[in-house]
């Protein structure tokens, strides 16, 4: 989600000034009047709500069918790394769309676009339950992958756009903390519907939930003051890309967001399958209310802004590979409230890191806003397509401990990633200090 070379704090005031140079209309942009939302302002309060009811659609129609799975897999007769691709297939088409639809949405407008996207992807979800076969529900949920990659890349752009500098950080914090909320909401709310009806009227639950999410989200999300079509043309988009992924900088906060979304990915595919078996043998219901520690996410989030402030942003990385390698540990123990304990810290430890290499992105892109953070959603959503599919393999292969592995080999490159840019920096502070 959400590194840079400076402290994100310094970071955001440098970008958002760049954002206002380049996105304001020379009406909106007279030095004497800033007319950008802060915390306290008028529309501030309707905004984050409104993107916040946006992420708790999002990610629950998209993880519908995680907490699902052993049910899937049970009315279909198919094993749990067949039923994984209901998960994988989603987040994969995501990653593959989210980019060309962050260009649509220069063109035509992040509130249209959002608006469209969430109004498909209900759609769709309304048309789940009945799917027939395992092979359609996973092209269904394909399909609303792809309308769902209408929202994030197109969030943060609106934000980095319609917010002051200053509360930028907050503001993707809590739009990443309405992502936290929708995927507990959604996983609780069909652990217990599917315990007395079956999946498929959980997930039409779910589906008519983000039907009134997705009203709300048009009627409070202000109308934007700040945004500047750009262009279509495939030439235009095309050196924006590159331009993005020549910057050693985006590319590791790329790496670091797929990473920390395979492990997350990757447990939360796996988990239901193991309380499920012995010694646990936890009914539905049971497995879907675990999903309440995603709760600890959504205050993890929306403190990245304060985490930053006392750490800086390769100090968090640090604490959030750290916190998130101390949960995987854990959870290898057979005692359920250890294992609650674990998932507590490796919810805590994604969803920091998360918001702070997101933010970042939006902090380190000084033009191409969208694209910037579509290349950090489309990687985010292949690390947890990567992260669903091959956890349910190595559980498959080797138990939960072979998940674990898996979580703690995608930590390592999360370090070793922020270890780089720590060098990195060091190196460009010496060359700036030799030039003066």
């Amino acid at each position: 989600m959400p590194s840079v070379s400076t402290e994100a704090s310094t970071t955001v005031d440098a970008s958002a000034s760049a954002v206002s140079a380049s996105n304001v209309s020379p009406a909106t942009s007279a030095p004497s009047v800033d007319s950008r939302l802060t915390p306290g302002g008028p529309g501030y309060r309707r905004m984050s709500f409104a993107l916040f009811l946006a992420g708790v659609a999002t990610f629950a129609l998209l993880y519908s069918t995680q907490a699902l799975l052993p049910l899937i897999s049970e009315d279909f007769g198919v094993t749990a790394s067949a039923a994984s691709w209901t998960v994988s297939g989603a987040t994969g088409a995501l990653a593959l769309f989210v980019l060309p639809l962050s260009a649509l949405s220069e063109r035509f407008g992040r509130r249209t676009l959002m608006t469209w996207s969430l109004a498909i992807a209900v759609t769709v979800g309304l048309l789940v339950p009945f799917a027939p076969s395992v092979g359609a529900l996973i092209a269904l949920r394909a399909v609303q992958g792809a309308a769902l990659a209408g929202l994030p890349a197109s969030a943060t752009a609106y934000l980095a756009e319609e917010v002051r500098p200053k509360a930028l950080i907050t503001a993707i914090g809590l739009f990443v903390a309405g992502n936290s909320v929708g995927g507990m909401s959604g996983r609780v709310i069909t652990g217990w519907v599917a315990q007395e009806w079956g999946w498929r009227v959980a997930v039409g639950t779910i589906g008519l939930v983000a039907v009134g999410c997705a009203v709300a989200f048009r009627l409070l999300l202000p109308a934007p003051k700040h945004f500047k079509p750009g262009s279509l043309r495939p030439r235009v988009l095309a050196r924006t890309v590159r331009g993005h992924l020549s910057n050693p900088l985006l590319c590791r906060l790329y790496a670091i967001g797929a990473l920390f979304m395979t492990v997350f990915g990757a447990v939360y595919t796996v988990i239901g399958y193991r309380l499920t078996d012995a010694p646990f043998s936890l009914p539905q219901g049971i497995i879907g209310s675990i999903f309440l520690v995603y709760l600890v996410g959504t205050v993890s989030a929306s403190t990245a802004g304060r985490l930053v402030g006392r750490l800086g942003r390769r100090g968090s990385l640090y604490l959030a590979g750290g916190t998130t390698t101390f949960g995987l540990l854990l959870s290898l123990a057979d005692s359920l409230p250890i294992v609650l304990l674990g998932l507590v810290l490796i919810t805590a430890g994604f969803f920091a890191g998360h918001a702070v290499a997101s933010s970042s992105v939006s902090h380190t892109a000084k033009e191409g806003r969208a694209q910037a953070s579509a290349l950090y959603q489309s990687a985010y959503y292949v690390g947890s397509s990567a992260g669903s599919t091959l956890g349910a393999i190595a559980f498959h292969s080797g138990g939960w401990a072979g998940t674990v592995a898996l979580g703690l080999l995608a930590v390592v490159g999360v370090v070793a990633i922020t270890v780089v840019g720590s060098h990195a920096a060091r190196v460009e502070r010496r060359l700036v200090a030799l030039h003066h």
